[in-house]
């Protein structure tokens, strides 16, 4: 599944291309369960919107949308610095979705289960051939913002950090897993920043010090950051809007490494469970 850095890549590319456009018609699949909101009501919350912005929440990729009729003479949206959006769509990519900016000519990838066609003569593609991603659009006037139930990892302050996994009696690979107290972590970044921390995985959270959490939070900063400039890491389906892997996987210290040689001690790396997921660590480089 897409973690934090493939989100808030696609996020970025997404904005950058289609910030200013307006969403002219929108064409959906006939499966069902992409759709959070019924077809026929994200059609007609979409058509006509301009787009505000683009951003990453969370997991979750929400396209701030202007009100109706917002298109000037050019096809584009008019867009003020002073706007608020009146509505959001809210993309989750599952498992294995896409989120692409590509053109009406492009060959149409299978299972491709909307396309929205803008102002500027671009369509902007949600593909997912498993079919666990959603989509969901939200009224602003009605509706309340969409929000991440945890904090987000790349802001969170050293005190507020400490402050979720005091008292915590599950596991500190668990901790950082769970997403109502940090938005964003999965398998593959809470791995390798516990190997940047120095720390096992099966350690209990509200047992780890002051000065170990920090160092985990900044280990965890570091992480996410460097898989954004690399553009994520592509073990899987994973792509940006343009449709390009990431590289972040070819610097993996442990995860999905297993047996291979610790690139700081040489130790093999090892594999367990941990929370319900396949966990990889250094049995040397983490105490």
């Amino acid at each position: 599944m897409p973690e934090l850095p493939e989100v808030e890549t696609i996020a970025r590319g997404v904005h950058e291309r289609v910030r200013g456009d307006c969403i002219r018609q929108v064409w959906l699949g006939t499966h069902a369960e992409p759709f959070k909101t019924p077809p026929a009501q994200l059609a007609e919350g979409l058509e006509g919107r301009a787009i505000l912005a683009v951003h990453r929440t969370g997991k979750h990729i929400v396209c701030e949308l202007g009100p109706w009729g917002n298109a000037g003479s050019n096809g584009k949206g008019v867009v003020r610095q002073s706007q608020e959006p009146s509505a959001q769509w809210i993309v989750h990519l599952g498992m294995t979705g896409r989120l692409l900016v590509t053109f009406p000519d492009a060959p149409l990838a299978a299972h491709t289960h909307a396309r929205l066609s803008l102002a500027s003569g671009r369509e902007l593609r949600f593909v997912d051939p498993r079919r666990f991603g959603r989509l969901e659009f939200r009224d602003l006037d009605r509706d309340p913002a969409f929000s991440a139930p945890g904090a987000d990892p790349l802001h969170i302050e050293s005190s507020e950090f400490v402050a979720l996994f005091r008292g915590r009696k599950l596991t500190i690979k668990g901790a950082l897993l769970n997403q109502s107290l940090l938005a964003g972590v999965g398998n593959i970044y809470a791995d390798e920043s516990l190997f940047r921390a120095g720390l096992r995985p099966r350690r209990m959270a509200g047992r780890l010090t002051k000065a170990e959490l920090e160092r985990l939070r900044k280990a965890l900063l570091e992480v996410l950051e460097h898989a954004i400039r690399l553009g994520g890491s592509s073990v899987s389906d994973y792509v940006d809007a343009d449709g390009v892997r990431g590289f972040f996987q070819l610097e993996h210290c442990v995860y999905l490494r297993t047996g291979q040689p610790c690139r700081r001690c040489q130790t093999p790396i090892r594999r367990m469970v941990v929370a319900g997921r396949g966990t990889h660590y250094c049995p040397q480089c983490q105490r």
